[in-house]
């Protein structure tokens, strides 16, 4: 039983693993340019990757008001602080440049992207033939280029789908394993505070509408959703919080965005 179990687990985490390299393969060896592979590889930095590596090499620095046109070598508040902040980290340890720091981070992402569908899944007991045709659906869509692209798509898409893979689970640790995914969720892009609704939403889907008409009750049927919700929604009211303390706006994403 216990390596029944250990298997069941591991199978979505190999699946995952095997979806990311066939991603990286079609990339690197049919749509890249001509060159060698280390070129051919680099080219998945593109666009937006330059203002995260920027971010990356600098940290955040910016004139208030920012200025327009987007300059990022002047006001490049303009991303979430989690994918450059975990590609830092990356670069730091593993003594590698930028780019590869924000492509192995990505990439990464990506294979816990595909990990959580397959998890889901296994959950939902949805058969092998149906997982890999839905798979290759997601592999298949233009976008999904972005999963293994130097952006913080695989970033934010794996914390989504860890945050609500663990918060519709059962027990402590999976609400502590919500949480985390939920703070990194809405650190990565300013839409995750809106999925950080998503365990208030499960709970009054699940218990039904009728305890909405009992204000009284509200705390009891509902705090421990409630107060997952608030936990997720901290890592970006921490982004808000260092904009305000460093430069007196906190809303100092939301003038670059405007500005750029």
């Amino acid at each position: 039983d216990v390596m029944s179990r250990s298997w069941s687990l591991v199978r979505p985490l190999l699946a995952g693993l095997v979806m990311t390299a066939l991603q990286l393969a079609m990339a690197v060896g049919l749509l890249a340019p001509e060159g060698p592979a280390s070129y051919r590889y680099s080219t998945l930095i593109q666009h937006d990757s330059y203002w995260f590596k920027n971010v990356v090499d600098r940290g955040y620095q910016t004139i208030v008001p920012p200025i327009n046109p987007k300059m990022m070598d002047v006001s490049n508040v303009a991303f979430f602080p989690a994918y450059p902040a975990i590609a830092a980290l990356l670069r730091r340890g593993l003594n590698i440049d930028a780019g590869n720091a924000l492509l192995i981070t990505a990439q990464l992402a990506a294979w816990g992207f595909w990990s959580y569908f397959f998890l889901f899944c296994r959950r939902w007991r949805i058969s092998p033939a149906l997982q890999v045709c839905g798979a290759l659906l997601i592999i298949a869509h233009p976008a999904a280029f972005f999963l293994i692209a130097g952006y913080s798509e695989s970033l934010f898409l794996m914390t989504l789908l860890g945050f609500i893979y663990w918060s519709s689970a059962e027990g402590r640790a999976a609400k502590v394993w919500a949480a985390l995914h939920g703070i990194v969720m809405s650190a990565t892009r300013i839409v995750g505070i809106a999925c950080a609704a998503f365990p208030v939403v499960h709970a009054v889907c699940t218990k039904g509408w009728k305890g909405l008409r009992e204000p009284r009750a509200w705390l009891r049927q509902y705090g421990p959703a409630i107060g997952l919700m608030i936990a997720a929604t901290l890592g970006a009211l921490g982004f808000f919080l260092y904009c305000q303390v460093r430069w007196g706006r906190w809303d100092i994403y939301m003038l670059t965005q405007a500005a750029g």
